[in-house]
């Protein structure tokens, strides 16, 4: 499997771009992916500028009020009385006319069908009767998650915007270790904040910090980025942990009334919120195509898209337009030699980030 720090050794200066390319969005190191599952997931939400965009891209927008209004009003709509939390599921018997989910404390739920929607290691936690098909087994004891902290660092006042900056930036420090922030200012103007990304392996490395120790190293580091000791003094810090799925086949293939969703089976936006709405609705469909209540086509069919989110064309310079194939280059170099065990994946690169 060609991996995509095999791909980055070749390009000098490139390197760091490609390495921060794939943190932001698998939150895995280079070495932690294949080039193939890396371009994919860049082509299912439109390429490079349209997943990193901040305009016009994935990072544009949020919910007035938060996004977990989608699942409140949800829980609403089927009564919230039939929504149990803190019931995990320990044990799926798959049998032929029905499916049984059993959680940890022993209760039973009977049902025609199943949608398990957790993330691929999750599922590996459950017992199943009968056991996975060997391909799907294999698939969950592979299938580690990335590894990413989310922090909100609060301050009494927006002094990047005061800077005339916009607080999305890229840091390249080894030391540092939030490697990308976004402005997180309420839509009144209340709550100033910057939110971080502590990604991949920096993670991993500082997820044992106290909050205070994680606080004091980000606010130097702000400080430093935006070039101003009002960043030494945030008002509130705090943190979570989002964590990013990778990527394999058989994700979607239902195994007997047990079908799947989720943001990683989706084959548009997987990983984001978008994903996992089209995961949702397809594996519904997939359910009622089996109940004879749909027709096979109309089990990948989409809503109409929102006329006041359209995604717009991209500008392109005339050197991005004419720019030569990576193929193309590494010929004019001279090094073909070089990637010859991979020249799918040259394509591959050339294809989906053009």
């Amino acid at each position: 499997m060609t991996t995509v720090s095999m791909f980055l050794c070749c390009f000098r200066g490139g390197c760091y771009v490609g390495r921060e390319l794939v943190q932001i969005n698998v939150c895995c190191e280079p070495n932690e992916v294949s080039l193939l599952a890396l371009l994919w997931y860049m082509k299912s939400a439109g390429g490079t500028s349209r997943i990193n965009g901040t305009e016009n891209g994935a990072q544009e927008r949020k919910f007035i009020g938060g996004s977990q209004q989608i699942s409140i009003k949800m829980a609403e709509k089927i009564g919230n009385d039939r929504v149990l939390l803190n019931h995990p599921v320990s044990k799926i018997e798959n049998k032929t006319t029905e499916v049984i989910a059993q959680d940890v404390n022993g209760n039973r739920y009977t049902a025609k069908y199943l949608i398990v929607a957790s993330p691929l290691p999750i599922q590996n936690k459950i017992i199943y009767d009968p056991p996975l098909p060997s391909r799907r087994n294999q698939m969950l004891q592979r299938a580690p998650m990335g590894s990413v902290i989310k922090t909100f660092m609060y301050y009494s006042t927006p002094f990047w915007r005061r800077k005339g900056l916009c607080g999305s930036s890229a840091i390249d420090d080894e030391e540092g270790l939030v490697g990308f922030t976004l402005d997180h200012v309420m839509p009144d103007g209340s709550h100033p904040a910057l939110m971080g990304f502590i990604l991949a392996d920096k993670a991993r490395r500082y997820v044992e910090l106290t909050p205070e120790e994680r606080k004091s190293r980000i606010a130097h580091l702000y400080s430093k980025v935006f070039q101003t000791d009002e960043a030494l003094h945030p008002v509130h810090y705090q943190k979570g942990l989002p964590m990013k799925i990778r990527f394999f086949s058989d994700l979607r293939k239902p195994i007997g009334r047990m079908y799947f969703a989720g943001t990683e089976t989706a084959t548009k936006w997987s990983g984001y919120m978008d994903g996992a709405v089209q995961a949702g609705e397809r594996a519904a469909r997939e359910i009622l195509h089996t109940m004879g209540k749909i027709r096979a086509d109309q089990i990948w069919q989409t809503e109409p898209e929102d006329a006041e989110v359209k995604p717009r064309p991209f500008d392109s310079s005339f050197w991005e337009r004419n720019a030569p194939s990576v193929p193309g280059l590494l010929k004019l170099l001279g090094v073909t030699t070089l990637f010859s065990a991979a020249g799918a994946g040259g394509y591959a690169y050339h294809k989906y980030f053009r």
